[in-house]
């Protein structure tokens, strides 16, 4: 692969204080990563030095402060700030919470700005990184307003795909949440995502149940038969392949879903708790439906295992293959859909006689 070829993988740093910084290092300290993409971390060379010393991993980096300097076969460190950081692993701290912001605005602009192809995240801390300029629940919400399109939480890890209709939302206000503009709007996110992103021509989607049981003809909650049923129907009727809905207890456990491209689950925990469970450590959170192309890790911060380089970093490490193979895929899918005739070079035919 040339240099012109090779995937430019920015990577946000996330919370300090937890595990990001150790699989970050851990994934890239592999010499062969280097030949699939080239990292750009968005935070200090002088900070990640010190981190790989306290660790005891054998890592080189290469520090720059311009993205114009990003060298190939390089773990790039793009310094964010020079400061000192005070490094508290395990521990909870708003002071850290606001460097995890800063590297994440950066990255963010760099992939605005393509000087960077795709995003990788390392875990936050959902409640640290709060203030009056970054008041978001987690990535996919400020990846929203700042990317454009219509995000979609997708976990991904080989052939399983589990989308989710409401993300972080709680649990009291799923039902009023769930619409059928809402339904209409994440299906057709999916099922597109499915097509470009992962070249599936003709895809299977399956959604789960609002309700218990999909509310047993109104005995467990309406929402089922007013809102998602009816909807189903109409994507139906417009051509769409999907199916459901489904009880969501039984779903996984029979492997019914690996008759699917794709699963939709209500809520949250509906869809991750199953995903998880049979994924967990090599997992993937692909945030779909946007202009550009994020992934991270399927787990949080980890304050427990944080500094004690006990961290796997797996999970990491396939969000990094993912990224770059969304990013082919995607390519491939754009340059497909363009009109044959700016494809291909014009062909000249002689006139018959």
């Amino acid at each position: 692969m040339s240099k012109k070829e090779k995937i430019i993988v920015g990577i946000s740093i996330g919370d300090l204080n937890g595990i990001g910084s150790e699989i970050v290092l851990k994934t890239f300290q592999d010499n062969r990563m280097l030949e699939f993409c080239t990292p750009v971390v968005f935070a200090s060379v002088k900070l990640m030095s010190y981190i790989k010393k306290v660790l005891e991993l054998d890592v080189n980096l290469y520090g720059i402060d311009s993205l114009d300097k990003i060298v190939h076969k390089k773990i790039n460190v793009l310094n964010v700030w020079k400061e000192q950081l005070d490094i508290k692993f395990g521990e909870e701290d708003k002071a850290i919470g606001s460097y995890a912001v800063k590297s994440l605005e950066a990255a963010v602009a760099a992939l605005k700005d393509s000087k960077i192809d795709v995003l990788v995240t390392a875990p936050i801390n959902k409640s640290n990184v709060q203030s009056e300029s970054f008041n978001f629940p987690g990535h996919t919400d400020y990846l929203a307003k700042e990317l454009g399109g219509e995000s979609l939480m997708l976990m991904i890890s080989d052939g399983l795909r589990v989308g989710l209709l409401t993300d972080h939302v709680a649990v009291k206000d799923v039902s009023t949440t769930i619409t059928r503009e809402l339904i209409e709007k994440k299906i057709k996110t999916i099922y597109k995502t499915l097509i470009q992103d992962f070249g599936i021509s003709k895809p299977k989607i399956a959604v789960l149940g609002i309700n218990p049981h999909v509310g047993d003809q109104g005995v467990i909650g309406t929402e089922d038969d007013e809102i998602l049923i009816p909807t189903l129907n109409n994507l139906r009727n417009n051509g769409k392949l999907v199916f459901g809905p489904y009880a969501a207890d039984s779903f996984f456990g029979s492997g019914n879903y690996k008759n699917f491209d794709a699963v939709i689950a209500s809520y949250h925990d509906q869809g991750l708790v199953p995903f998880k469970t049979l994924t967990f450590g090599n997992g993937v959170n692909y945030t779909a439906g946007l202009s550009k192309i994020r992934t991270s890790p399927d787990h949080g911060t980890a304050y427990d295992m944080a500094g004690k380089n006990k961290a796997n970093y797996e999970s990491f490490k396939q969000a990094v293959f993912s990224a770059i193979e969304i990013h082919r895929k995607r390519e491939e899918y754009r340059l497909l859909s363009k009109d044959p005739l700016k494809v291909n070079p014009k062909k000249t035919f002689a006139k018959k006689k």
